[in-house]
């Protein structure tokens, strides 16, 4: 097979794949007769080949996979014109705690934010499939640890967490995952969610003693990165309009 003809194969089997691909997935297409390094090669090859449409070949946490240019949403959007539900203040200070010191329980979050976090934005933000309890702390209670998954990675345009700008404050963070949430809202519909005439969710209500992590310690770990796809990094990519599918 020519080099033509692997472009085209791979090109075929990222725009009819329902999700990214890794690169060992697309080795297979070839019984894995070419090597990690050449199939990367084509990749990138077909990445300048698509470089001057509405369409861009990007790698994101989970792999490969075809998607519209940002610059593309406001006419793709037209084919959907209904108006997608606003993220809450409150949700998105969670998620953003979430994001950048991860893994952190409940407790941990309502020490930051200084409120006690309704649980239903957390059930919210796992049903959307951007956190996930990943163990639990050794203290009293065993309270869960939340992380980030690969899909608000893929969702929001990235390929690992280093790739979240260096921001201190939960009230910055909010505000660039309230950008990003948008663009990814263009591939998923958001979450609804219930939010109060102070801005504010349901629920939300100074927090009393240390919530569920009482007696334990909070951690304030910095980002683990998901490991990536392959074994190498790729370019990073811009948040997405709409995935091909």
């Amino acid at each position: 097979m020519n080099t033509a003809d692997a472009r085209r194969v791979l090109e075929t089997a990222l725009i009819c794949s329902p999700q990214p691909l890794q690169v060992r997935e697309l080795r297979v297409l070839f019984d894995d007769e070419l090597g990690a390094d050449t199939v990367k090669s084509l990749l990138q090859d077909l990445q300048d080949e698509w470089a001057p449409r509405g369409v861009e070949l990007v790698c994101v946490a989970s792999g490969w996979r075809f998607q519209s240019r940002p610059e593309m949403r406001p006419y793709l959007d037209r084919l959907h014109p209904e108006k997608p539900p606003k993220y809450t203040r409150a949700a998105l200070e969670t998620l953003a705690i979430i994001a950048y010191r991860q893994p952190v329980t409940r407790g941990d979050m309502e020490d930051i934010r200084g409120v006690t976090i309704n649980s239903q934005i957390l059930k919210q933000l796992e049903d959307r499939g951007w956190v996930e309890v990943i163990g639990h702390r050794e203290a009293p209670g065993r309270p869960a640890l939340y992380a980030t998954t690969r899909q608000f990675l893929d969702d929001l345009g990235l390929g690992s967490l280093d790739q979240l700008p260096m921001l201190e404050s939960p009230s910055q963070q909010a505000d660039v995952f309230a950008a990003l949430a948008q663009e990814a809202d263009a591939v998923q519909p958001a979450l609804q969610m219930e939010v109060g005439d102070d801005g504010t969710d349901d629920g939300d209500a100074p927090a009393a003693g240390d919530g569920e992590a009482a007696g334990g310690e909070h951690a304030a770990a910095a980002p683990a990165p998901h490991p990536p796809a392959d074994d190498t990094e790729a370019p990073p990519s811009s948040p997405k309009s709409h995935e091909l599918h």
